[in-house]
Formats: structure tokens, sequence, C-alpha cells
């Protein structure tokens, strides 16, 4: 994530990762609902490469049924590693706070008839980031649909 700022870099960086060290060492009983912070949840993946597997803590937005999340992985030029893992296996699982269901990711991307709709909802969600991350790759970001099964 090299395009991050100084700001980001040297205080929101550490702090997310001792939230997510926190929401995964307890089972997501604690870090789902952060003050000032949109929720977030624990997806649980398959290394599309290792076979291995993989849990990231990632803020979501809720439609319908759904939970939305975003790969922006901070306006970086590439994408992040659980993205790959879905696109090979959509069948993963998701925390929602300390409880765990199975879902299968749908990948909405720029051509999608909906993405401008669930754009919205994932920006709004998060303070317009999302926007700002979009201005720093020349990737199109996607949207990610994870829909219990």
């Amino acid at each position: 994530m090299s395009n991050l700022t100084t700001l980001e870099r040297l205080i929101l960086a550490p702090l997310l990762r001792l939230h997510d060290s926190l929401y995964r060492k307890t089972d997501g009983r604690i870090g789902h609902h952060v003050p000032g912070m949109p929720g977030s949840l624990l997806l649980h993946t398959i290394g599309a490469k290792t076979g291995q597997q993989r849990s990231s803590t990632l803020t979501y937005a809720k439609d319908g049924d759904s939970y939305l999340i975003v790969a922006s992985y901070g306006g970086s030029d590439s994408a992040p590693g659980w993205y790959h893992n879905l696109r090979k296996r959509p069948e993963c699982e998701i925390n929602v706070g300390p409880r765990r269901f199975p879902v299968t990711a749908r990948i909405i991307t720029p051509d999608d008839a909906d993405y401008s709709r669930v754009w919205d909802i994932v920006n709004k969600n998060n303070s317009n980031r999302y926007n700002g991350y979009q201005i720093r790759t020349s990737r199109p970001i996607p949207v990610v649909a994870l829909t219990p099964t």
C-alpha cells in the first residue's frame, strides 16, 4: 500500500493493525464496532495460491441481507490478496461480531449495472474514503457482495 498519506502511514495504519489483531484473537467478540468508525467483519477465505486459511478484517456496509466490502487496498495499484482468494473460491465465511456464518461472494465491477448504487452505499458508509482511493489508482476498485447461504 505505497499510496498511503503520511498521516495514514504514521497513525491510521498502526491503529488498524492493532484493531485487526484484537478482532481476530477474540474471534470477533471485540472490534466489531469501534467508536467513530464503520462496522467491520472478519473475512475467512482459502488462499488462491497456497490453499491455506486466511482471515482479513474489513469495513463493511449492509445492502439488504448482503454485506458489502471493497477491494480498495488503500488505493494501491494491486488488489488485496483476499480479493484473489474470492475470485478463485467465492464460497467463504465471515464473522460479524462473534457470529460466524457461510456466505457466497459476488464481485461487482464498474461495468455491472448495480455498481454505482453499491459504490454509493460503501463510500457513504466509510466517509467518502473510497472516492479518494479510486483517485490514487488507475485500476477500477471492485465492490464485493457477501450473501449468507
